[in-house]
């Protein structure tokens, strides 16, 4: 996880959409604790949560998934595409689940959001996903990846014959064959530090080759990149 941004770094605006009054308050109490978050809005409902965000403009947003009317799912859909469509930058999304791993939260990642954390999790580690995630990281832990793997599977109909591998993308072909080695061990959960030992490069370099690789796939994040390595069967 990130560390704590120098005193003089902008304060990162932080966001909360849940329906619970009590929640709440405790997330505001908490990010406004700490010098380098600013608590800029909250919301009771997906629907006043994508409002909200359009009028404060947050860098990381906090989103629960559960909620009536609109939850959060279709939520940060609204947001996002609203911030794309306005042209300005979509916030990081950190979707809030009481079940880890649930087939929800892997929907919330398909929708956009930059990862998800349990409802309960201790906050010190809520507050550095917050800026690991405002810093262009995903929240996502490595022994989860295979278990969040799991729920983009789409089994095939038992008659029906296994190809043996789909062609890869045209985006995908364009990587070099440096960027192909990162892509692999990046979709298999690896930390940069964990690449780097193992390619005996350094941090920074494979931050770069992180970078290029995103952009070249049009990939917001590594939980994006997880999902594209599964659904176009790259790490096989």
């Amino acid at each position: 996880m990130s560390e704590v941004p120098a005193a003089d770094a902008p304060r990162i605006r932080v966001a909360l959409v849940d329906d619970q009054a009590l929640f709440r308050a405790g997330i505001r109490m908490l990010v406004s604790s700490q010098p380098d978050l600013e608590f800029v809005g909250e919301a009771g409902s997906g629907a006043t949560g994508v409002t909200m965000a359009a009028a404060v403009h947050p860098d990381v947003i906090l989103m629960d998934i559960r909620m009536p009317v609109m939850d959060g799912i279709d939520a940060t859909v609204a947001i996002i595409a609203a911030a794309e469509s306005a042209g300005t930058k979509p916030p990081r999304i950190i979707v809030l689940t009481t079940f880890e791993l649930d087939e929800s939260a892997s929907r919330a990642i398909r929708s956009g959001a930059s990862g998800f954390l349990l409802k309960d999790a201790d906050p010190e580690f809520l507050l550095a996903a917050i800026r690991t995630v405002n810093a262009g990281s995903a929240v996502i832990a490595a022994s989860a990846t295979r278990e969040l793997l799991a729920h983009f599977r789409t089994p095939a109909p038992v008659p029906a014959p296994v190809p043996e591998r789909p062609q890869e993308p045209e985006a995908f072909r364009a990587l070099t064959g440096r960027e192909r080695d990162i892509f692999a061990l990046a979709a298999l959960g690896l930390s940069n530090a964990e690449i780097a030992a193992g390619e005996f490069l350094s941090e920074a370099t494979v931050k770069t080759h992180i970078s290029r690789i995103l952009s070249k796939l049009s990939l917001r994040d590594r939980v994006q990149l997880v999902v594209y390595a599964f659904q176009h069967r790259l790490t096989e």
